[in-house]
């Protein structure tokens, strides 16, 4: 069920919201958190609320999508209400803020939060320099933002060691689990030899490849460069021999090559933003080794 509110106030959005509950059922019983996604409004929303909706089936949440309008425009809110089928396993809250309102985002939010619930703001699209000390950032326990398609990654995500605060994260990182999974469990297989060097190849653009440098330069004390060009991690051994971890860019399939042992196929496509978010929610205290991964990107030569 999806409720228009045109021309509103956050009052009059709550009452809407009680009643709905008293007629068709919808409770916040069960909540485990309040997710933040702070936007513009765009073309773009309805694809970030759903993948809000998705990533709530794991984590039963109420969302609150803060899209910014026309700052031109007359200060004026809208609102939608989402529950049932049209919001997966939460109640998804559209506040459009236009005019100087949009300026007032943790004002607007505030209403809204659930009480005794951990609180986790999202930035799909641009973010503060500083999360923790933004308005909203205030709000949450826990600050997602994405690199990922800005004007250049790069300098994004090597802009968050700087300004990073326990509970910060970038989509950036989660989207190499599985590459750090594979990398880890092949290198748990003999002969054990120690690592002399890695290199890292891909989009330029693409600062999940970073990330991937950037964590390799924190876990082995060894050179790590970072090339633009085909997707593939390589690691050179002690004595000779290599581990390579390659895969087309737009492929699902990557190839895992051992020098000594047959070539594996793998399942290894890019992950979804909402697989993501589901994996950043599980967690809610700091993240160390995203942190370290951080630090590393200091240490990788880029060429």
């Amino acid at each position: 069920m999806i409720v228009d509110i045109p021309s509103t106030t956050t009052g009059e959005v709550n009452k809407r919201l009680v009643e709905i509950r008293k007629t068709g059922g919808a409770v916040t019983l069960g909540r485990v958190l309040t997710l933040v996604v702070c936007t513009r409004d765009s073309e773009n929303t309805e694809d970030i609320i759903d993948s809000a909706n998705e990533a709530s089936r794991e984590h039963p949440c109420r969302v609150i999508v803060l899209a910014r309008g026309d700052r031109s425009a007359s200060p004026r809110l809208d609102a939608q209400i989402r529950v049932g089928g049209d919001a997966g396993a939460s109640e998804v809250v559209v506040l459009r803020l236009y005019g100087e309102l949009a300026d007032h985002e943790s004002s607007v939010v505030v209403p809204f939060l659930l009480p005794d619930t951990p609180v986790v703001a999202w930035w799909p699209e641009e973010a503060p320099e500083v999360p923790a000390l933004d308005p909203v950032g205030r709000l949450a326990i826990r600050r997602i933002t994405d690199a990922t398609g800005r004007a250049d990654p790069r300098r994004e995500i090597r802009s968050r060691l700087a300004h990073y605060s326990a509970g910060d994260t970038d989509l950036a990182w989660s989207r190499i689990t599985s590459w750090r999974a594979l990398l880890t469990s092949s290198l748990d297989q003999p002969p054990y030899a120690r690592i002399e060097s890695a290199t890292v190849s891909g989009l330029v653009d693409e600062p999940a490849v970073d990330m991937i440098a950037g964590w390799l330069a924190s876990r082995v004390d060894v050179p790590v460069r970072r090339l633009d060009g085909p997707l593939f991690v390589e690691l050179t051994f002690a004595g000779g021999g290599s581990l390579t971890l390659s895969r087309p860019q737009t492929a699902v399939t990557a190839t895992l090559a051992r020098t000594g042992h047959p070539d594996a196929l793998v399942s290894l496509g890019r992950r979804a933003t909402r697989d993501c978010l589901a994996e950043e929610l599980r967690r809610l205290d700091g993240d160390e080794i995203y942190h370290d991964a951080l630090a590393g990107l200091e240490k990788v030569a880029y060429e």
